[in-house]
């Protein structure tokens, strides 16, 4: 099984051409994405054919789960196809379907390669029932108490057609018990689909800091769809406005969200290596 190694800020993904290829992915999934002993991941991207868009994605987190979409494993899945011939953008732009609907990308390259990508992330989904969250209260949810570990976390949860729940602190996000209240959160029975968390401090007008857990997959250097969550929850509660600049252990991505419509999510994308996995 041939495949490419690339990462989106740090968050990084093993992409295969599926179109082709019938495996019990999930299986796969585990030993390729094993640090130790497989190639290494944060999760096993497929590019496949798709009737609603240029390419299809099929995502699996590092524990075998099948995930609904990854921002930063978008990009990577892009510059997959776009550098690989599998399609040809179009005035640089494609669509791409993911679990959570298609979305419409545009590529800036360099050399004829792929080097960013804008990414239009859909809607932000605040229902309770499409997030979701076992909590009966009108839409959207602010600032919801999580009793995690003897301790309440404020938590604004968000679906970028995957579930999440941003919790904003003064405290510098380095010093948040990550490790230990990451699982803790993700596995809270207020949220029947487990959940991605993550940890946002502001830093300034315009720009914040953020940590991940990510659902499936544990700590991450990066999380598109939760940096999505991040901008939302933070307009929300009124601490950002349209654009934010937020950090992240990776690297830095551009967000933008004027509180209607699609949010938009811009990084960098690069490829790490190149292989094949013994079936």
């Amino acid at each position: 099984m041939e495949f490419t190694k690339l990462h989106g800020t740090g968050n990084d993904f093993v992409v295969v051409d599926g179109r082709r290829l019938d495996r019990d992915w999930a299986a796969a999934a585990r030993a390729v994405c094993d640090r130790h002993f497989g190639v290494g991941g944060d999760g096993l991207i497929l590019a496949v054919a798709s009737e609603r868009a240029d390419v299809g994605m099929r995502i699996f987190n590092a524990d075998g789960s099948e995930a609904e979409m990854s921002g930063n494993g978008m990009r990577c899945l892009v510059k997959f196809a776009v550098d690989g011939g599998l399609v040809a953008p179009c005035n640089d732009e494609l669509d791409v379907e993911t679990g959570a609907g298609v979305m419409r990308v545009r590529v800036t390259t360099s050399g004829g390669r792929v080097t960013d990508v804008r990414e239009r992330m859909g809607a932000p989904r605040l229902e309770p029932r499409d997030i979701p969250i076992a909590v009966e209260a009108a839409a959207p949810l602010r600032d919801v108490p999580l009793a995690v570990d003897g301790r309440t976390l404020a938590v604004t949860p968000v679906s970028m057609g995957n579930p999440h729940a941003v919790h904003f602190q003064d405290a510098p996000v380095a010093a948040f018990p990550l490790q230990t209240l990451g699982p803790l959160v993700e596995h809270h029975t207020l949220f029947p689909n487990r959940t991605n968390f993550e940890v946002v401090r502001l830093t300034g007008a315009g720009t914040a800091e953020m940590r991940v857990w990510e659902r499936g997959v544990g700590e991450t250097l990066s999380c598109g769809s939760g940096a999505s969550a991040t901008i939302v929850a933070g307009r929300l509660l009124g601490m950002v406005g349209d654009a934010l600049e937020l950090r992240v252990p990776g690297g830095v991505l551009q967000l933008e969200w004027d509180g209607e419509g699609d949010v938009i999510l811009t990084g960098p994308v690069e490829d790490v290596f190149t292989g094949t996995w013994p079936d």
